[in-house]
């Protein structure tokens, strides 16, 4: 294990974080970690090829103490986890859902389970740049540039991570994004803290526990797709076939969905459904391997699929009447001028999406419970409901 020191306040490091690479020196680190009452999380992992994601590292940080855990090497993580999941201790992130997503899949290897989250409290500091008025998706060198005035190396931002030796500027890279989360946590915390948006980022952050955000479940992987708005029953029922198949398919074989088949290529089945080998052969941007092997399956997913929606009523799409696009612009200014008014993005209020499913078929969003029911979304509903009237 390497020794360094982490300095906050903006202080750099003086040396090298710790590298971990044995168990006793992951227990070590955790002894360290363990005497802060937050710690900044970051991990390294690896996709491209994969469904699932290769955890490669994991950066942990307080602000004594900096260490990069490298979880390609036979160690026991439970006592990290073990760790992790004291709710006394904050846990740091910015954009949390994919470093959780990945955590909560290695924990529940560990366990047997499809996905353990590890519990809160959680703070992710892109939502708290949302409620401090910048951008809902800022991204981590962005916020730093913004909020700490640093500019952060990018020369490694596509590295591979699973590549070992790390290099010294490769460590260095790894350890500035927890060093610089630890910094922003104490900012947001210092000027947001008794103001009433930190209650709203962490009734927000609660939901980061769900297990149901990291475990998608082959019968909903249709929601993925997009475009699907203008489809009949039959070919709406065979895009949802044809896409829980390619979910089970890419989680078998551990390859990303696209490498099986294309989200462009599944509307262009659903929409054409074919009834012959030949036809699914003719479908641009099939795979030609896969039309050999798999286009009888195919036909059949979409035979069963269509012929189970045939009965079902079927009203044609008609583009949306220019009162009712008229309707949800006006509403999207009130969700504009009501977010300026809190200086926080709009985003968090309420996103288009959610005003066109409000407006177009009466659906209530994330705006409907919560603290943007009652700062909010009661007024916004009610305005929706008299422009109606």
């Amino acid at each position: 294990m390497r020794r360094g020191s982490f300095a906050s306040s903006g202080a750099l490091y003086t040396s090298p974080p710790d590298y971990v690479r044995t168990q006793a020196e992951l227990l070590t680190a955790i002894a360290r970690l363990s005497s802060s009452p937050f710690v900044a999380i970051d991990t390294e992992f690896l996709r491209e090829r994969t469904y699932y994601p290769k955890l490669c590292l994991i950066q942990a940080g307080t602000d004594e103490y900096c260490v990069l855990i490298d979880v390609l090497e036979p160690l026991d993580l439970r006592p990290l986890f073990d760790f992790l999941n004291d709710r006394n201790r904050t846990k740091v992130l910015h954009a949390a859902h994919q470093d959780l997503e990945v955590l909560a899949l290695t924990q529940g290897t560990l366990l047997g389970l499809p996905v353990k989250p590890i519990n809160g409290p959680i703070f992710d500091s892109q939502v708290a740049a949302g409620y401090a008025g910048l951008a809902a998706q800022i991204g981590y060198g962005d916020l730093v540039q913004q909020r700490l005035n640093h500019s952060l190396d990018k020369a490694h931002a596509r590295t591979d991570w699973s590549q070992r030796p790390l290099s010294s500027a490769q460590i260095s890279y790894a350890a500035d994004d927890v060093r610089y989360l630890v910094e922003l946590y104490h900012n947001f915390k210092g000027t947001m803290r008794h103001t009433p948006q930190w209650s709203w980022i962490e009734e927000d952050a609660a939901q980061l526990e769900d297990p149901n955000l990291y475990a998608t479940q082959p019968t909903d992987a249709w929601k993925r797709l997009k475009g699907l708005e203008q489809l009949t029953p039959q070919q709406l029922a065979a895009a949802k076939a044809l896409a829980a198949w390619r979910e089970q398919r890419a989680m078998q074989k551990d390859l990303p969905r696209s490498w099986i088949i294309a989200d462009d290529v599944i509307r262009s089945l659903a929409e054409r459904l074919p009834a012959s080998i030949e036809a699914v052969a003719n479908t641009q941007g099939v795979p030609k391997g896969l039309s050999e092997k798999r286009a009888g399956e195919l036909l059949d997913l979409i035979a069963a699929a269509s012929q189970s929606a045939a009965d079902e009523p079927h009203t044609p799409w008609q583009r949306p009447p220019k009162s009712q696009l008229n309707k949800v612009t006006r509403l999207m200014e009130f969700v504009r001028a009501e977010a300026k008014q809190l200086n926080i993005s709009s985003e968090l209020l309420a996103t288009r999406r959610e005003i066109e499913q409000l407006v177009f078929n009466g659906k209530v969003g994330d705006f409907g419970q919560g603290w943007r029911e009652a700062i909010f979304g009661k007024r916004l509903i009610k305005m929706a409901e008299e422009e109606s009237a």
